[in-house]
């Protein structure tokens, strides 16, 4: 139905081949739960991929509303990022949901139910966080993960950032509405910086903006 929202899921992937198979059996999960409700699209942008990823993802997709974007050369997530922001910008709708999330299958898909019950609350953005209580980060050492928190602390505070847990976390959900927003104000490809802080860059700018946002727990294994 033209009414229907559409559900759109932005994944940057470099080099990611072995992981497609993993992720497309979660994206096809979620098209199972959330089908009826959402036409839910995959949106992949390949940044200059070596061994094959994008073919990989072609195949693992297997019959999912799947749109590959190609980039010849490895730009940073912020580039791959931009390429899918400026895809969507002649045809996100205010109704239109956007989700980002990993290509490595770290972003759990399980949760998204729960990001769009809180949108439902009325937020603009909800992100998923490991530092939040109840979250965390299975599978590596304390010290890996105090650095990583550490890190989070040093970039809040430098900018001035409060209220917000996690800064660099690609699993993010945000409303057609406040993202058309954020392409009015600063273009549609939004973000400028082309390595991992782009994340940071685009919460300034969703602050800039006085948007909404929340946050969920999230355990990372």
């Amino acid at each position: 139905m033209a009414d229907t929202p559409y559900l759109y899921f932005v994944v940057p992937v470099f080099n990611e081949a072995p992981n497609m198979k993993r992720l497309f059996d979660a994206c096809r999960e979620i098209e199972r739960e959330l089908g009826s409700l959402y036409a839910v699209r995959f949106i992949l942008v390949d940044d200059g991929s070596t061994d094959g990823t994008s073919a990989e993802a072609e195949r693992s997709a297997n019959g999912l509303p799947l749109e590959v974007l190609r980039l010849e050369v490895n730009g940073g997530p912020g580039c791959a990022f931009a390429t899918a922001f400026s895809h969507l910008a002649p045809v996100l709708r205010d109704t239109d949901w956007i989700v980002t999330i990993e290509g490595d299958t770290t972003s759990r898909l399980e949760l998204i139910q729960q990001m769009l019950t809180r949108a439902a609350e009325g937020f603009d953005i909800v992100l998923a966080s490991p530092y939040l209580y109840g979250g965390g980060i299975a599978n590596t050492t304390a010290y890996r993960v105090f650095l990583s928190h550490m890190a989070n602390v040093f970039v809040k505070e430098g900018l001035g950032l409060h209220g917000i847990v996690t800064m660099s976390s690609f699993f993010r959900l945000y409303r057609g509405s406040a993202f058309r927003q954020l392409q009015a104000a600063f273009g549609p490809r939004i973000v400028e910086r082309a390595g991992f802080e782009c994340m940071i860059e685009m919460l300034l700018k969703i602050i800039y903006l006085r948007l909404s946002v929340s946050e969920i727990a999230m355990k990372v294994d």
